[in-house]
């Protein structure tokens, strides 16, 4: 069940954007009003995608156990026809492959439907400046961390153009490539995951450039503090929050019953490239970073000098 791991370290990057918005740099960029609005984006999408998908996976253990095909029952979950098409398919032919990408392709047409039309966030989130700010500061990146050497290294792939269903789903393919494609090393991403509980703060994977205790004094004067990954001499780490400490529980209002299969032609999504993805992205995160904070740092400045 390949996508269950997929779709667990992706959640786990929506935990380390959720409590970004409440560490040491963004809230420096976006205001409290914007964050909230932020956090609420995040959260309906991984709300909607679990909701979406922990049934079908109920399902096809129930399934298993009783030997019997009961994927009959997803229209009762408001699952999409196009899944059960697949559930059908898959317990002919255990095709690990074919199912994640449908699953690929259902939940992020499913938020396009729920989320990304959603008038509420199309005003305040994909119309601001600050989103066109994260597209260009190259903010929305997928880090798969796991352990070389006694030292946490990081794959990924970065998203640019959110609003688009298209660049998701090609995304989510090949997040799936990168993950999957070399056994030894997705069975240390696994170890890594299996050994580091999800805090939601980003020292699960880099301890030595932040921390979860605000190290910072108020008032303090900005300056560097990071290049080529590594903190300057005397530095502070950047405060990055556990979730469970700075956002609370979220009730949600039920999702929107909507049926999103109505063109046949996603199914060319479902072929197989083989396209190599090597997911590098190590020093373009640490890039990300620098210009995060510089960004912040200019910031200050301008305010202070008017």
């Amino acid at each position: 069940m390949h996508w269950a791991f997929l779709g667990h370290m992706v959640s786990r990057n929506g935990g380390w954007n959720m409590t970004d918005l409440k560490g040491g740099l963004l809230p420096r960029l976006l205001t409290k009003k914007e964050c909230q609005f932020f956090f609420t984006f995040l959260e309906r999408g991984n709300w909607l995608i679990f909701q979406d998908a922990f049934p079908q996976f109920l399902l096809y253990e129930e399934s298993i156990k009783r030997k019997k095909n009961l994927f009959y029952l997803l229209p009762h979950f408001q699952v999409s026809l196009f899944m059960e098409i697949i559930w059908n398919r898959f317990l002919e032919d255990c095709d690990s492959y074919t199912l994640t990408i449908a699953l690929i392709i259902n939940e992020q047409s499913y938020l396009e439907l729920r989320v990304i039309d959603n008038p509420v966030f199309k005003k305040n989130i994909f119309n601001t400046l600050e989103f066109k700010l994260q597209d260009l500061l190259s903010m929305n990146q997928i880090l798969f961390p796991y352990l070389e050497n006694g030292k946490v290294k990081l794959i990924g792939e970065t998203l640019h153009h959110f609003e688009s269903l298209h660049r998701r789903i090609l995304l989510g393919k090949r997040l799936y490539s990168i993950l999957f494609a070399d056994s030894k090393r997705l069975n240390k991403i696994e170890q890594w995951a299996y050994l580091t509980p999800h805090s939601g703060s980003r020292k699960d994977y880099w301890p030595h450039i932040f921390h979860d205790i605000d190290e910072g004094v108020p008032g303090r004067l900005l300056k560097r503090r990071l290049k080529s990954c590594q903190l300057l001499p005397g530095s502070i780490r950047f405060y990055s929050p556990k979730l469970e400490f700075v956002w609370k529980d979220c009730v949600h209002e039920e999702a929107e019953i909507k049926e999103w299969y109505e063109d046949w032609q996603v199914v060319y999504y479902l072929i197989n490239s083989e396209e190599t993805i090597n997911g590098e992205i190590e020093d373009e995160y640490c890039q990300t970073l620098e210009r995060i904070e510089l960004t912040t740092i200019a910031k200050k400045a301008i305010f202070l000098r008017n």
